[in-house]
């Protein structure tokens, strides 16, 4: 029953996302999505601060390449010495290196270029869909999905579920104020990461179902 469950969501989430992710790559290669990009850019940058430009470095800092190998190394730690977990290891490494993967990949089959208005640090790359969007929505999900079962309390599982949604939003935004990403870029990041991510879950969970059911024959031949 839980596998037919995992099933379920797995689909309809990856569709969904499938389908939106394909939405917003066509209005932007129909440069349909310019008003979109243009009215949110100018009420994150028309927030500008020399103090919230700060912040906003800082959150663009976390989402970094460097910053995630960081996270991703104390989590792995922290997964095989604290949880004693194995599966669970492989699962987040191949969630966060297929992330990075994909995203390379798409960004240079869609070869957008990056926005050159006010930008407040400078970046090379293609800018669709956006890496750091990706590896955020990966990271905080993965994070939350593999700590959720070892908090017992509702709000404490509150707070693990505000926080990561706080992370990947901050991140997200942090590019569209600092001026190198369209917010379509992060859209669309969040999308592909979505698709890659439920699928991951979705296949370790029916791994570790089809074990569960492998064992218990065994043991009970």
């Amino acid at each position: 029953m839980k596998l037919r469950l995992y099933l379920m969501i797995a689909f309809v989430i990856s569709v969904i996302c499938v389908i939106g992710f394909a939405f917003v790559s066509m209005l932007i290669s129909d440069h349909q999505i310019i008003g979109f990009d243009n009215s949110i850019i100018a009420a994150v940058q028309g927030m500008e601060s020399p103090g919230l430009t700060e912040v906003m470095k800082f959150f663009t800092f976390i989402g970094s390449t460097k910053f995630v190998i960081i996270l991703s190394v104390l989590l792995i730690f922290f997964l095989y010495k604290v949880l004693k977990h194995r599966l669970e290891l492989i699962l987040f490494i191949a969630a966060v290196m297929g992330t990075a993967i994909i995203n390379q990949l798409l960004k240079q089959f869609f070869h957008r270029v990056r926005p050159d208005f006010h930008r407040l640090i400078e970046i090379g790359g293609y800018s669709f869909p956006s890496g750091h969007a990706m590896s955020a929505f990966t990271v905080y999900v993965m994070i939350s999905f593999l700590l959720w079962r070892h908090i017992s309390t509702r709000i404490g599982r509150s707070i693990l579920i505000i926080f990561s949604i706080i992370m990947i939003l901050a991140i997200g935004i942090s590019r569209i104020y600092l001026g190198v990403h369209y917010p379509s870029d992060i859209v669309g990041g969040y999308l592909a990461s979505a698709v890659w991510v439920s699928l991951a879950i979705f296949f370790f969970q029916y791994y570790k179902e089809k074990r569960y059911k492998t064992r218990n024959i065994l043991r009970n031949q």
